[in-house]
């Protein structure tokens, strides 16, 4: 008999071998065991380009609306995919478009296993990083200075006045410039779901900048997360949650010496950085979860990793593929989980925990993909390719149910 979900979750269908993928673990991990609606939305390139994008805007106000969702990885496409897939343009980032909307925090966290070794000793605990998506360098303002002259950060006030002028740099010949911006309002919404995300997990919050070189810019940053730490500090202590805030460069440096264990907040650039980084520690991306969080509660869980190209054109020249994949097995139980939490429906919650204690087991038992078998510890000398991963897990499932 199928575990009744009793509401619905917004699914997100991506592209290329992920997509393929996709379709697989809905047919042998999801429907069989769920009874589930799903409000589905194709995020696909080809059905991004035919509606304008609109799907993905839709998409994100359905989470808005039902609270969690689920997506595929998608492509964010360049010239060379806007050729090949014949598309009217260059469409943003659904990822980016989707963290505007919901004005969310991206938490990522690496899936530990006993025989895939992190690459820094000390580790032992999931190292959570929490990224600002808003800002800084992904929406700055560039020139490239053809010769000597003055560059000016200028600001005026719609209330009159004089404008506010400060000199950047004096060109005494050719160079480049960049201006960047953030707002209260993003770096608020920033603290407040470090904080929620912190409190859930049990996890202690780490905070990191430059300000001692940036001591307005990034000073700034520092003094708005305080103000939000201080606000929920009876929240935060009584959830057995402590906050710290140090250094970008010392935080690196502690980060290393540490066992982990903690959510590491990150400004933009730093957390595009760290959390590869963290990845590449833990063993893969394709051992990194990723999930969207808006300040007013709003979730939705995705692999951290893209959509697997190389793969993909394998498939499509019908060559067998050894393809991860746990981190888009990991998007759907967190889900579940969540949308279990927040119905209070304790079957949901545990299925959801049954389905990633199998996937560690089917790995821990020496069943895995061909990018797990380089890295584990004991040598693996044969891997599983892709559906027959997926097939192991499922029977694993059906024993453990």
């Amino acid at each position: 008999m199928k575990i009744k979900v009793k509401t619905p979750i917004v699914e997100m269908d991506g592209d290329e071998m992920t997509r393929i993928m996709w379709a697989m673990i809905k047919e042998k991990l999801i429907h069989p065991f769920l009874d589930i609606d799903l409000k589905y939305f194709d995020l696909g390139i080809r059905n991004r380009d035919e509606t304008e994008d609109r799907i993905t805007v839709d998409a994100a106000h359905a989470i808005q609306e039902f609270g969690v969702g689920v997506k595929c990885a998608t492509i964010t496409p360049n010239a060379a995919r806007v050729k090949e897939y014949n598309l009217k343009k260059q469409w943003k980032s659904p990822n980016g478009t989707i963290r505007s909307i919901l004005d969310g925090t991206v938490f990522r966290k690496p899936i530990i296993l006993r025989n895939i070794p992190p690459g820094v000793r000390s580790w032992r605990k999931p190292i959570h990083i929490g990224r600002h998506a808003y800002g800084d360098i992904y929406k700055n303002v560039e020139y490239v200075v053809p010769g000597p002259g003055k560059a000016e950060l200028v600001f005026t006030s719609p209330n009159g006045g004089e404008p506010v002028r400060l000199t950047v740099h004096e060109f005494k010949g050719p160079g480049v410039l960049m201006g960047m911006h953030n707002t209260d309002a993003s770096i608020r919404s920033f603290a407040r779901s470090c904080i929620n995300y912190g409190i859930t997990e049990k996890v202690n919050i780490w905070f990191a900048t430059k300000d001692t070189i940036s001591k307005k810019y990034q000073g700034h940053f520092r003094d708005v997360f305080a103000e939000e730490i201080e606000k929920h500090r009876a929240e935060l202590e009584a959830a057995g949650v402590s906050y710290r805030y140090m250094l970008i460069d010392d935080a690196v440096a502690q980060v290393l010496k540490s066992e982990g264990g903690m959510l590491w907040a990150c400004t933009n650039y730093d957390g595009d950085v760290m959390s590869d980084m963290v990845a590449a520690g833990f063993g893969s991306l394709g051992l990194m979860t990723s999930v969207l969080v808006s300040p007013d509660g709003k979730y939705e869980y995705e692999a951290a990793h893209g959509t697997v190209m190389r793969h993909y054109y394998q498939h499509m020249e019908g060559k067998p593929t050894s393809t991860n994949s746990v981190a888009s097995i990991f998007a759907w139980t967190g889900a579940v989980a969540r949308r279990g939490e927040l119905d209070n429906t304790p079957d949901v919650v545990r299925f959801a925990h049954t389905l990633e204690d199998v996937v560690l087991k089917t790995i821990e038992g020496g069943v895995m993909t061909k990018d797990l078998m380089l890295i584990a510890e004991p040598r693996v000398t044969k891997y599983a390719l892709t559906e027959e991963f997926l097939d192991t897990v499922t029977e694993c499932l059906r024993s453990s149910i």
